[in-house]
């Protein structure tokens, strides 16, 4: 990683590219500060202080506390994800998209421009409900149309000049220019989390005690990490071998290659799905200040709140975090199958050629890489579970309430590891151009 660096600031292109990412985050951060006009910040922060869970950690870590701050990136880029996952969806259902996928890179710059416009309309919502609900609780130090309409538009331009930038930093950066954006936003609540651990853990008690508990708390931090990266790295290679093929005195084909699964084939999304899913009444139900009182409503919002979980001292609510559970299982199934087709890959070899040695082309292979594919599947789903059970476990039964969890870790690793693997290709690429002017 430090070598990858390293090279990359000896070649000029790069070094500036590496700089142009740098100074665009420093802007992303200073917008972070900058409070939305007519907003009473006090509300929001003490908002957040008695709301927790998955939801609203996500919420904080996403936008790398702007939400907390109700900054002009409050948003952040949560709309251009959402808009994302649903263009992905899309594209399966609608046949017209599916084409538009197909069609080279004139049909995924078309996909993006529609990803653009759905962006921007759902963080129109978004910034509507919020000035509107939130707004009448005491969100807006005035509650009128003009405050009401100052925050929509201005949170909604946030939205979509944080998706200008990270276009920017993909075009003339180092790449993964969204995904770079989310980073640094998690990135920043680190020293947040950090602190508010040092104060629970480490503040006032003996230096016995102290140093057990950072060394604990560094371990499962090391372990962690260690974890996803081993999580994302894996996979599973499966044989190909292409048939020779002679044309005329020429011979073609005839080489072994693989097909490479990986083992977390959704990466993070069954956790985001899983998480929406469970925690979108609660939030809808502490938006409009219901579920606080008695009754199976009340009930049913406290088992589905991640931060009831796990806690000693009500046990029962932790019903929702195994419904939690398998609806991470669930959509790590749902989302690969509409992601890879096994009949599809079939075809493609069977077209080309290629066949996986001992098993015949056409329906055994179809068979043989939905069987294959089915167990990296649940592989990678326990590991998600995993991840994301140790971080509850934390919060619930210690009460250590942050918001750098597994989903976190999953997202800050992954981005990492794809944008040196880019470097890394960009530098091969340089020194092929520079061996090939020689």
């Amino acid at each position: 990683m430090l070598q990858t660096l390293r090279k990359a600031f000896q070649v000029k292109d790069l070094r500036g590219r590496i700089l142009y990412t740098f100074l665009m985050l420093i802007v992303i951060r200073l917008g972070s500060q900058l409070p939305t006009p007519g907003v009473n910040t006090k509300y929001i922060q003490d908002f957040f202080a008695q709301n927790t869970g998955e939801a609203f950690n996500l919420l904080n870590a996403f936008t790398g506390g702007s939400m907390e701050r109700m900054s002009i990136f409050a948003l952040s880029i949560t709309p251009y994800i959402t808009s994302s996952i649903i263009m992905q969806l899309l594209t399966i259902a609608i046949p017209k998209l599916e084409e538009m996928q197909k069609d080279g890179e004139d049909g995924r710059k078309k996909i993006m421009s529609i990803t653009r416009y759905v962006t921007v309309a759902l963080a129109l919502i978004e910034s509507t409900a919020m000035a509107v609900g939130f707004g009448r609780q005491g969100l807006l130090t005035h509650y009128n149309f003009v405050n009401a309409a100052i925050v929509v538009l201005t949170l909604t331009a946030g939205s979509a000049f944080l998706m200008w930038i990270g276009e920017r930093i993909t075009e003339k950066g180092v790449g993964n220019g969204i995904s770079i954006v989310l980073v640094i936003n998690i990135v920043s609540r680190i020293p947040s989390d950090m602190t508010t651990l040092f104060q629970q853990f480490v503040k006032g008690k003996t230096p016995a005690k102290a140093t057990l508990a950072v060394v604990i708390i560094l371990a499962i931090i090391v372990a962690l990490v260690v974890f996803v990266v081993v999580l994302q790295g894996g996979e599973r290679r499966i044989a190909v071998q292409y048939s020779q093929k002679t044309v005329g005195r020429k011979s073609y084909g005839g080489q072994s290659t693989n097909i490479p699964l990986k083992i977390n084939t959704a990466g993070v999304i069954p956790i985001i799905f899983a998480s929406s899913l469970m925690q979108t009444p609660v939030v809808l139900a502490t938006f409009f200040g219901k579920g606080q009182g008695a009754g199976i409503g009340s009930e049913i919002l406290r088992g589905l709140n991640q931060g009831n979980w796990l806690n000693p001292a009500q046990l029962k609510y932790s019903w929702g975090l195994i419904v939690y559970i398998v609806l991470t299982v669930f959509f790590a199934y749902f989302y690969t199958s509409i992601t890879f087709n096994p009949l599809e890959i079939a075809n493609n070899m069977k077209k080309n050629g290629g066949f996986i040695p001992g098993i015949r082309p056409g329906k055994p292979t179809v068979e043989y890489l939905t069987k294959i594919l089915n167990r990296i599947i649940f592989i990678g789903a326990c590991g998600l579970v995993i991840l994301q059970v140790v971080p509850i476990f934390f919060s619930g039964w210690l009460g250590a309430n942050v918001s750098f969890g597994g989903t976190s870790l999953i997202i800050i690793v992954s981005v990492i590891l794809e944008t040196l693997k880019q470097m890394e290709s960009q530098l091969l690429v340089r020194n092929y151009k520079g061996f090939l002017n020689h």
